[in-house]
This record gives structure tokens, sequence and C-alpha cells, in this order.
């Protein structure tokens, strides 16, 4: 069993009356609410939470990319992943995860395929690269893709950085939105013939498809909780297995916000106002946001595919605002508690939906530094060693990097043994 911490690295600090004075937390947000000397607080807390997280034991870190908005400020997870990389390259076993690089934003996306392959190179082997199409926010409306190009251009655009990174001749590259007459990655990535590459989405059939054809992982990303990823989840594999494919745990990943305090009573006291900061208003988006005409496919919308940010022109998260701390607990939106609480719950979502990998969000909202040092802490101490064992003697792991047999990792494990 697989966790990585993600941060989405929200802006914490909205006025409290943001939801009745403006229409939404991406795209119109004004710039003057941005405090530049609070944002500079923010980042640096929020890479010492990172690297935390790595002298914790986390199997990865992870990084995600969203533009024009309160939501989540990482604009580039490559910039993030490398002023990360030194502290991943001095760990035991810690990887990169590069949950969201948006391909189909890059003109050329070769860019991605050389600084991803930067990132390989310096870590010795530790990236695992993620490739989702976007969100619509980012895609359409911040960065002007029209929807009915977005899927083609993703398509297209990992099709040239997959040959990228696995011929070895130069060669051209003719497609529809990208001409280059010669490709001709250097650096190479350093795994050959290039990193584990996942494929996160919100629930899309033909990102199914796309990863059991390819045999890539496919990773949740919903806060919907347990019970709506249980309906999906025996979708998933009911899929995977009309394929012919195996039902290795491995094959898909799921997003978690985890609470760990003392007892049940003191997470809800610690952590619930900052939880529904993040319902209230880091997820106040309008339905004409959330999903531009024409983003979801035909065959999404007949599978009943159903965007993660709203339902029915307004904000999914806006019912779930009046829902009790107890309600929001039980169905599986948050994971909260004491340590042996949070063990339990969450060995029970990962046996019931069959999970290799979790994302564990563990600083969520308006949650201050100090709350989320102390997360992190008790997860890593308390839960986390408790559940890395799951799966362990029933399936190997697939679409993570063999950290502990490259050459590398085994140099510098024969290096520590001779100087203990």
């Amino acid at each position: 069993m697989k966790f990585v911490f993600v941060n989405i690295m929200p802006y914490r600090d909205l006025p409290e009356d943001f939801v009745e004075n403006h229409e939404s937390v991406w795209i119109t947000i004004p710039s003057e609410l941005y405090d530049a000397r609070k944002g500079h607080q923010i980042f640096n807390e929020y890479i010492k939470q990172y690297e935390l997280a790595v002298d914790g034991g986390f199997d990865a870190i992870g990084f995600n990319e969203h533009h024009s908005n309160a939501y989540g400020l990482d604009n580039s997870p490559n910039i993030m992943a490398a002023m990360l990389a030194g502290k991943v390259r001095q760990s035991e076993k810690t990887c990169l995860v590069l949950v969201g690089d948006s391909i189909a934003l890059y003109n050329p996306p070769i860019r991605v395929a050389e600084e991803l392959s930067m990132l390989d190179t310096v870590t010795g082997g530790r990236v695992v690269a993620g490739f989702p199409s976007g969100t619509s926010m980012d895609t359409n409306f911040v960065y002007g893709i029209p929807p009915a190009e977005l899927r083609p251009r993703f398509y297209e655009a990992l099709d040239l950085i997959k040959q990228a990174w696995s011929r070895s001749e130069v060669f051209s590259f003719n497609g529809k939105y990208t001409q280059l007459k010669h490709v001709n990655l250097w650096p190479r990535p350093y795994q050959n013939p290039h990193p584990p590459i996942w494929i996160p989405g919100s629930g899309s059939v033909e990102t199914w498809d796309y990863c059991i054809r390819n045999d890539h992982p496919y990773y949740h990303l919903s806060y919907s909780g347990f019970e709506a990823g249980k309906k999906f989840a025996e979708s998933f594999w009911e899929h995977r297995q009309k394929s012919g494919k195996d039902l290795n745990p491995y094959w898909l990943g799921y997003n978690q916000m985890i609470f760990v305090s003392e007892t049940d009573e003191r997470a809800q006291q610690d952590y619930e106002e900052h939880y529904r900061y993040f319902i209230r208003t880091l997820m106040h988006i309008p339905g004409k946001y959330a999903e531009a005409p024409g983003y979801r496919s035909a065959k999404s919308v007949a599978q009943s595919a159903v965007s993660q940010f709203a339902v029915h022109g307004k904000s999914r998260y806006a019912r779930k605002q009046d829902i009790s701390w107890q309600e929001l607990v039980e169905a599986g939106n948050v994971i909260a508690g004491s340590p042996e609480t949070v063990r339990d719950r969450l060995k029970h979502l990962i046996k019931t939906l069959r999970v290799g990998s979790i994302t564990a969000h563990l600083n969520v909202g308006s949650m201050p530094h100090h709350l989320a040092v102390k997360n992190i802490e008790l997860f890593t101490k308390e839960v986390m060693p408790h559940l890395q064992g799951i799966w362990d003697d029933q399936w190997p792991v697939v679409g993570w990097p063999d950290v502990a047999h490259n050459d590398i990792n085994k140099a510098a494990s024969s290096k520590a043994a001779v100087l203990s």
C-alpha cells in the first residue's frame, strides 16, 4: 500500500463575506484579495510541510496544477517538485508524483517531457508522471482551450511525450496541434524507458478505457467521499474485468481528506472550521465555470459521470454546508478522529474500494501551519505505518518507481551501512 502526501496549496485568508460578495473563487476572483506577504508565508509553510512528509516516510509527495484561483496556488507542479527534489533524493524511498501536469495546455508539450526527465535524473529515478486532462475552469476558461479540442489535444500531447521518452532516434512529429521537425530529448529519463504514467480524472469512461488499454494506473480525483467512491470503484473494476485485465489494486488510486487528533471529539474541534472554509469558500464555483458546454463527452454523460465541482448549475458543495460534522464523517467525505478511528476507517476504504495508492490531503482549507504539522505527524507516526503492509502478500506493486533496486539508491544504502 502506498501513500502520497498532497497539498492543493489553498489561499486560506479570503474574507468571511467572500461568498456573498463574489461570484467565484476561480477565474473572476479579484486580484486585490491576494496579499503577497501572506502568500510568501503560505508558500514557505507549505514547503516545510512537504519536507515534514518526506521525513515522516511518505512513499511520495504530490503536486497539482491550477490557475487563476484561490482554491490551489500551485500554478506549476514541476517548479514545486524541483524545490523538493533535493529533499526527496536524500530520503530512503520518497518519490515525486506530478499529480497534475495539464499537458493539453503546453505548446509544445515536449517541454513537459524535458522537465520531468530533468527531475527524474536529479532524483535518480523517483518521478511518477501524472497527466490529467484538466478542469474546465483551468483549460477552457483560463487558458482558452475550446472544450471540443481538449481531449484530442491531451491525447496528442501524451503521444508526443511518450514517444520522446521512448524513441532513441531523432524523429519528426506531425500532429494536428503540434508539429516538430526534430524531436531529440536531452536529458533522457533516468527510468527506462520513462517514469510510470498515471492518469488522474474524475470519472470519465474514456479515461478508464485509455488507462486499461495502455496499462496506466487511474487516479480518482474526487472529494465526494466513501459512499460515492464505492459506486465509482465498483464500476471501474467491473470495466477492467470485462476488458480481461487483472484486478491488482495498484491500478487504482484514490483521493481522501484525513484529519487525525488525540480523540474523535478533538478532531472535530481542531479541523471542522477549516474543512468548512474549504467547502463554503474554496469550492464556491458556479456551474457556468465548473463545466463548459462540450467539456464532458457524450459517452461520459451517458454513463452519468458528473462534475466534481458543480451540479445543476450550482456549487456541488453548497448543499454540504448545512450537513453536520458527524454526517460528513459517516459519508466518508472526511476521515477524521483518533489515530485508531482513522486507521480503521482508512483500512475499510482501502479494502472496499480496492485501491493501492491514497493521496492524503492533510492540510485543507484555512488550516494553520501548526495544525497541519500536527496532522502530518500523527498520521505518519500512528496511522500510516499500520496500513503500508496492505496488499504486500497478495499483489506486486505496479505503476511506481522501483526505488529500492535502482543503482543510485543501492549505492547510497551501501555507503550508509559502511558509515554506521
